[in-house]
């Protein structure tokens, strides 16, 4: 076993034994089994929504803990699918990744539109779905961060994805665009 301690060497007691005194922890809300019936009960959500929170928080190894576990795997639009992949050459056919997700106990698999449709039949009902909806590109230069939306909640809905992701850069030009 790793000894947390002698990692952080001189900074390990005041690490370790840290308590925030800024925010008092009655004041956050924090992970539970009852998170979704605690917290966003009382709020605008549509009842669908809290049904699809909800089943992320009880699919997994980690099911009723109130924390959740994503597996991310959207990076190959970005940075080219070899730069992603090359290393697991394996993880280039979609099954591989959700079978991954599952295998390792995830609560959801998030992932390209692309990706997650063409194993939807498969898999959908079997480990929930985050479908990522936009996306930038890394392979010019210089790098912008205008994210192109390759997908819609609708067609995320219709694959029975229970969630959609998007990267917003605050800050950049691009990041007031309405597109």
């Amino acid at each position: 076993m790793t000894d947390i301690a002698q990692l952080l060497g001189k900074d390990a007691d005041n690490l370790l034994q840290h308590r925030c005194m800024t925010i008092p922890s009655d004041q956050l809300y924090l992970p539970g089994h009852d998170y979704v019936d605690r917290v966003m009960i009382d709020n605008n959500r549509p009842p669908a929504v809290l049904r699809n929170m909800q089943t992320l928080y009880n699919t997994g190894r980690l099911a009723g803990t109130g924390y959740l576990s994503i597996l991310p795997v959207d990076q190959g639009v970005e940075h080219s699918a070899g730069a992603s992949f090359a290393a697991n050459p394996l993880y280039f056919d979609p099954k591989n990744i959700v079978e991954l997700a599952i295998e390792a106990g995830c609560n959801c698999v998030a992932s390209t539109y692309g990706v997650l449709a063409s194993v939807s039949r498969r898999y959908a009902h079997r480990i929930p779905f985050l479908v990522k909806l936009n996306h930038n590109e890394t392979l010019s230069y210089p790098n912008t961060y205008d994210q192109t939306l390759y997908a819609s909640v609708e067609q995320a809905f219709n694959m029975g994805a229970v969630a959609v992701g998007a990267t917003i850069y605050f800050g950049s030009e691009e990041s007031t665009s309405p597109d």
